[in-house]
């Protein structure tokens, strides 16, 4: 079973921790949604984990073996991640596009083997693109090419899955079923992580909530909460339902 840790995880910039000493236990099967106000440190964090970004201090394990000494091949079996606010710099049809994710399975030379052409298949069928599989990805628009960074996430079939705000751009039918499919990589048995700003969707569907707030993760459980929201983006909320009926009503002060 999965087990990625951090353990007093420090980032510094320009002498400023924008990560300070955070340190939490993820395992597969949770689905963990990361909230909190802008440049609170959600997309350092997701880099961290990710082993794209070594800490100044403290350390992220991986199965108890420190992340940065894993292979780079075994890593990139192992985890997919999605960068905010992902680019496509060449005019790859978008089915090539989403088998750029199954790189680490590819022989050195020669075309794409057979027996890996169906999850390309499946991914784009999961993420609603069959009918754009042979558009160019730089003529996508940016809801499209957003989906289609999550397909090429998801082909290898990782065991953990670390993206970096998957629905901003997205119109509502694709933000809930993108949420759907993370839910249910993580019921799969995946290690599922999420930066996310749509707090009705996060309180749907994840299992687990952390908040950063100045860099310091100040909530880690399972529940999104009314006082929680005001603790840590300084607005009054409703929540009503439950499950795929919650609801979340944002409150100006004079609706208090």
């Amino acid at each position: 079973m999965t087990i990625l840790s951090a353990q007093n995880v420090t980032v510094r910039r320009s002498g400023r921790a924008v990560l300070d000493d955070v340190s939490l236990q993820l395992h597969a099967g949770e689905f963990l949604a990361v909230i909190g106000p802008n440049g609170a440190g959600k997309s350092t964090l997701l880099s961290v984990l990710a082993g794209l970004l070594r800490p100044d201090d403290g350390s992220v394990l991986l199965d108890a073996h420190a992340l940065h000494s894993v292979p780079a091949m075994e890593l990139a079996r192992r985890r997919a991640y999605l960068p905010q606010n992902p680019r496509a710099e060449w005019p790859l049809p978008v089915k090539r596009l989403v088998a750029l994710g199954l790189t680490p399975y590819l022989p050195a030379v020669g075309p794409l083997p057979e027996h890996l052409v169906p999850a390309i298949a499946r991914a784009l069928e999961a993420c609603d693109l069959v009918t754009q599989c042979d558009q160019p990805a730089t003529t996508l628009s940016g809801g499209e090419l957003a989906r289609a960074m999550l397909a090429r996430a998801i082909v290898g079939d990782p065991n953990m899955l670390i993206v970096d705000e998957p629905i901003t751009g997205l119109d509502p039918r694709h933000a809930m079923a993108t949420m759907r499919l993370l839910s249910d990589e993580a019921k799969r048995g995946k290690l599922v992580v999420a930066s996310l700003h749509d707090l009705t969707l996060a309180a749907r569907h994840a299992t687990r909530i952390l908040a950063l707030v100045d860099g310091r993760l100040i909530f880690d459980g399972n529940a999104l909460t009314e006082e929680l929201i005001h603790k840590v983006f300084g607005v009054a909320a409703h929540l009503t339902g439950k499950g795929d009926s919650l609801a979340l009503t944002l409150l100006s002060p004079s609706e208090k």
